[in-house]
């Protein structure tokens, strides 16, 4: 395990340091998409209802790794029966979709149920004092909804972050993909996926821990 680490710990690393980029990109841009739907599941519009309950259906209908596939060679190859040549998405990309897109549809359930947690009578009190039903949501609504969510919001990050290894599948140099590199290299699969399984615990347990103290503080706020 030592010659391991002393080889290769720069490319462990860096590897860390790419799961981690592929996470945060990944949650930012599903806590947009999450936000959007959610406010579709929310309204009163029935369309937009339908919007909203379709997209999170399917989505978490499929397996990440089919939907990875999908983006990464499935898409290059539909835009190039389309016309288009040379078309292609990195790994990093097509990480950054599928991910954004599985993580956007179970961010978009933390929300709706964040915004319906919420008494209505205070939508109803700020419609009542002349405020647009957006300017309710998000003057009123939403900053109360936020702090019910955050906890629910770092267990989703903490499930993105592993939902990362995934992704080896398509050559993103991941913490998992890196693992099978160094594993096929020295032949010491036993020592390389314990130094593997070790980085992801420390990482993870760390935002568990981060996640119950910011729990606790919220509950301590709200009485």
């Amino acid at each position: 395990m030592i010659s391991i680490l002393q080889k290769y710990a720069t490319m462990l690393l860096s590897s860390l340091g790419n799961t981690m980029l592929l996470t945060l990109l990944a949650l930012v841009f599903a806590m947009i998409i999450g936000l959007i739907f959610a406010l579709c599941n929310v309204s009163h519009s029935k369309a937009l209802n339908a919007v909203g309950t379709v997209y999170v259906d399917a989505i978490r209908g499929v397996p990440l790794i089919v939907l990875a596939y999908f983006i990464y060679f499935g898409v290059p190859q539909a835009i190039k029966m389309l016309g288009v040549q040379g078309f292609r998405l990195s790994a990093l990309k097509a990480g950054t979709i599928a991910l954004s897109m599985n993580c956007g549809a179970y961010m978009a359930e933390i929300f709706r149920a964040g915004i319906q947690s919420i008494d209505k009578g205070q939508m109803e009190a700020s419609r009542s004092l002349g405020l647009t039903y957006g300017q309710s949501m998000k003057e009123v609504i939403l900053p109360q909804a936020i702090r019910v969510m955050i906890p629910s919001v770092i267990n989703q990050f903490i499930i993105t972050l592993k939902d990362t290894s995934i992704l080896a599948v398509i050559g993103y140099p991941e913490l998992t993909n890196m693992g099978k590199t160094i594993s096929g290299n020295t032949f010491k699969s036993l020592e390389t996926w314990a130094i593997v399984g070790i980085m992801y615990m420390i990482v993870i347990v760390t935002l568990s821990k981060v996640a119950k103290v910011i729990e606790r503080k919220l509950k301590v706020e709200a009485r």
